[in-house]
């Protein structure tokens, strides 16, 4: 459900987050464009994932406005929410795969919720989607007869099944070693190169960070908004911030100036 929309594939208006009415961030101004990899970054407890589920729809906001391609999602009544989440796909950071279905049925569950696609017909697409990410064969194993990384592929099988135009990860690389983090990395860049998908991942991870990043924004908790966005390597060899250099500058993967 490719958009060809030239506006901007998110953009978030003096946004506040948090719940029960009480904000975790406010004044959250940013945009993300179509096809871009863009991360949100931060430490523990700064608000990363609160974010992605205000964007994804789980979580109202406080104030401001959330626009999908141009049109308002905090403003759309009930079915036109629907619709604009057909061009959402989202992994959670532990996948979320049912344990009782198989690879397969797993892919045909949004297919099932949000098609009119036959029986046949949404078993051809999760074929072709575990392909898509390297698991033809796999159609019959249940999760818990996959490794974690494999169950990473499937959740991105699973969200890549409506063809959506926005794809969120939750810490995609949570629990992986280094070698199949980096195998996901490149998956998730053959994803937006190869089909003009916008990624948008809640990420701590430097080394996926530099790796694939487009652009970034970084939340901190005590400021309770943004205090960088752009280009991770730029903001870690041109920021004058202490706080900016003290989250890229951890460990030996930042460039230096």
């Amino acid at each position: 459900m490719k958009s060809s929309h030239s506006t901007a594939a998110i953009k978030a208006t003096d946004l506040a987050c948090g719940y029960d009415g009480v904000p975790i961030m406010e004044h959250l101004n940013f945009a993300i464009t179509p096809g871009e990899i863009f991360f949100i970054i931060g430490g523990s407890g700064c608000g990363k994932s609160t974010l992605l589920r205000h964007l994804i729809g789980l979580q109202p906001a406080i104030h401001g406005d959330i626009e999908v391609f141009g049109e308002s999602f905090v403003q759309a009544t009930t079915d036109r929410r629907r619709e604009l989440l057909k061009t959402f796909g989202v992994l959670y950071q532990g996948s979320a795969l049912w344990s009782s279905l198989t690879l397969e049925e797993n892919i045909m569950l949004p297919l099932e919720e949000y098609t009119d696609l036959s029986k046949k017909d949404r078993e051809r697409v999760a074929c072709l989607k575990l392909a898509q990410v390297g698991l033809t064969g796999f159609a019959d194993y249940y999760p818990s007869e996959i490794s974690g990384g494999m169950k990473k592929r499937a959740g991105l099988a699973r969200a890549l099944a409506l063809d959506p135009s926005i794809v969120f990860f939750d810490e995609p690389s949570a629990g992986l070693d280094p070698i199949t983090s980096r195998e996901l990395d490149e998956l998730i860049q053959q994803v937006s190169a190869e089909q003009g998908t916008t990624c948008v991942i809640v990420s701590h991870e430097l080394a996926s960070i530099f790796s694939i990043g487009s652009r970034v924004i970084l939340l901190e908790k005590e400021a309770r908004t943004i205090i960088a966005e752009g280009p991770p390597k730029d903001l870690a060899v041109n920021s004058d911030d202490p706080r900016v250099q003290q989250f890229l500058h951890r460990g030996d993967i930042a460039p230096t100036r």
